[in-house]
Formats: C-alpha cells, sequence, structure tokens
C-alpha cells in the first residue's frame, strides 16, 4: 500500500515493535490487497477492527471459494487427505474452550469479551459443520438467541 506522498506502508510490525503499536496501518480492502496472504491478512484486518462483529469476520466475500475461505480461518495448508480429520481436531481445541468455561469461568469471561474466540469458534465450525452440535456444550450462542433468561 502506497501513501499520498509516495511513501509505502509496510503491513507488518518491525522487530522492536511496542505492543500499543502493533498493527497501527490503515485497513485496507480486500481488492487492493497485494499479497500472497490476502485472506489471511483480510481475516485479520476485521477482527482488528471489531472482533464481536462475527458475521462479518466468517462471511465469504465475493469471487472466493468456501473451501479457501473456511481453510483459510485455520491459518495452516491441510492436505485432502487430512480434511476428514478435521472434525475431530475441531473437537479436541473446544475441549480447551469448555475447559475453561466450566473450570476458569471468570478468566473466559474477561477473554471471551475481550476477543469473542470462543463464540467466533463455535459458529465457525456450526456453519461448516466440523462438529455436531451435540458436542457445543458451551452456552455461547444460546446467550444471543435467549435473552432475558437467566442462568437459573
Amino acid at each position: 500500500m502506497k501513501m499520498a506522498e509516495g511513501t509505502t506502508i509496510l503491513r507488518r510490525n518491525r522487530p522492536g515493535t511496542k505492543a500499543k503499536d502493533f498493527c497501527r496501518w490503515p485497513d485496507e480492502p480486500l481488492e487492493k490487497m497485494e499479497s500472497t496472504l490476502v485472506i489471511p491478512q483480510y481475516i485479520q484486518q476485521l477482527i482488528r477492527k471489531d472482533p464481536s462483529n462475527i458475521d462479518s469476520i466468517l462471511k465469504i466475500p465475493e469471487n472466493y471459494e468456501q473451501g479457501v475461505w473456511k481453510y483459510e480461518h485455520l491459518r495452516v495448508s491441510i492436505k485432502a487427505t487430512s480434511v476428514d480429520k478435521l472434525g475431530s481436531v475441531c473437537r479436541r481445541v473446544y475441549r480447551i474452550f469448555s475447559h475453561a468455561y466450566f473450570h476458569h469461568r471468570q478468566i473466559f469471561d474477561e477473554f471471551e469479551n475481550e476477543t469473542h474466540l470462543c463464540k467466533r469458534f463455535t459458529q465457525f465450525v456450526t456453519i461448516y459443520n466440523l462438529m455436531s452440535k451435540d458436542n457445543l456444550i458451551v452456552p455461547i450462542l444460546e446467550e444471543d438467541s435467549t435473552p432475558g433468561e437467566s442462568e437459573a
């Protein structure tokens, strides 16, 4: 990305960058991103902009295939022979969320209020049928669909 004066904005954090200055470059539309890592950069940009806007983060942009979009969220390349094992991997990751929720609730709530990671992961695995809904025991999606109900 170039600025009006002709200087180039490097979209990366240099060694020694303070935490408060991480990722402080301006947002860039997906169509203008030029990189081999366009999709992960775009997803990260959406998360930094508003981590609670999960629908926007998980929405497939025009001209992108569902399979490409789905697997880019994982930030790793996956062999075709390994795709069948994704459900098992997702269940294992989800166990971390459920453990944190049921055994470290205060920490879970603080982290979830800031990052919305469990909710994003839960919606992701639900949209792409990577896990059975029977295995989704953290009531993260129910909170939105049943306003006004208490936990008691």
